[in-house]
């Protein structure tokens, strides 16, 4: 048969869209989300952090934009800050260690 799958190379069959997207198998990529959000929820556990906490914290910021107005601006700034210091460093890390090959 020469329209088989079997006949293309292995790369050409995962050169498909979802795979690209998602830069492996649909179930690869689920299993190392899932990891990863356990190992990264045991530590904020540890931390102190929990998921209520978070949400609440994000309504929170809603509300103090809501009331403050453009003194949130301020506060907001410094979350941005906050979370850039994690952020920034671990994106780049993960462009500069990512592989060449797109």
């Amino acid at each position: 048969m020469s329209n088989d799958i079997r006949d293309y190379p292995a790369r050409a069959r995962s050169s498909d869209g979802l795979y690209r997207f998602l830069g492996g198998s649909p179930v690869a990529v689920a299993f190392r989300l899932i990891l990863l959000s356990i190992l990264v929820g045991v530590v904020l556990s540890a931390i102190g952090f929990d998921p209520l906490n978070i949400l609440h914290s994000i309504q929170l910021l809603f509300i103090r934009l809501y009331e403050l107005g453009f003194d949130a601006f301020n506060w907001l700034w410094r979350y941005f800050l906050l979370g850039a210091v994690i952020v920034i460093p671990v994106w780049f890390l993960s462009r500069l260690f990512a592989p060449r090959g797109r």
